[in-house]
């Protein structure tokens, strides 16, 4: 049986684990080629979360999206201010971060760059592809919040009369 622990534990866990493995490994591949592969290593990861967090919420919209960010945010890991929530968009800003403060404090912002806010593009391309993903900022880089938006607009082919090709005539 597995035990269940909130992420901010688990991400500590791990980041306690990984540094010094990385950092042995960028001594001896040099940091560029360690840095790559743990970013790819990671991606796969991310993507494969997403595709999980679907599968056990039962949906990829905007409303299971908004639940996936309520466990990040489990043990006061995460502060946000929401900017907007309806059926088609998700905005957000993270005024603090535990999990920039956790990479800090244990002297590795770079890579809790690529080991945690890394996984955030990759996390939606398995969560549900169709939807857009943009952040130009985050606290561990630096800036005072991280923008999250995160927008699933309607697909807008027909649901009726799917085999009617439209000749653009009205």
């Amino acid at each position: 049986m597995a035990i269940e622990l909130p992420l901010i534990e688990r991400r500590e866990i791990e980041a306690s684990v990984l540094a010094p493995l990385i950092r042995a490994f960028a001594q001896e591949l040099g940091e560029e080629r360690t840095f790559s592969i743990l970013r790819a290593v990671i991606r796969d990861l991310a993507q494969t979360a997403g595709r999980d967090f679907a599968t056990r919420l039962q949906g990829n919209g905007i409303r299971e999206l908004r639940a996936v960010v309520e466990l990040w945010c489990e043990n006061q890991a995460l502060e946000i201010d929401w900017i907007r929530q309806d059926s088609e968009v998700l905005e957000f800003h993270v005024t603090r971060c535990r999990y920039a403060e956790l990479y800090q404090q244990l002297g590795i912002p770079e890579l809790g760059a690529i080991l945690s806010c890394g996984r955030d593009g990759a996390m939606i391309a398995g969560f549900n592809p169709a939807m857009k993903f943009r952040r130009s900022q985050t606290r561990l880089g630096g800036a005072p919040y991280c923008d999250f938006y995160y927008e699933l607009r309607p697909d807008p082919s027909p649901q009726a009369g799917g085999n009617c090709k439209s000749s653009g005539n009205g």
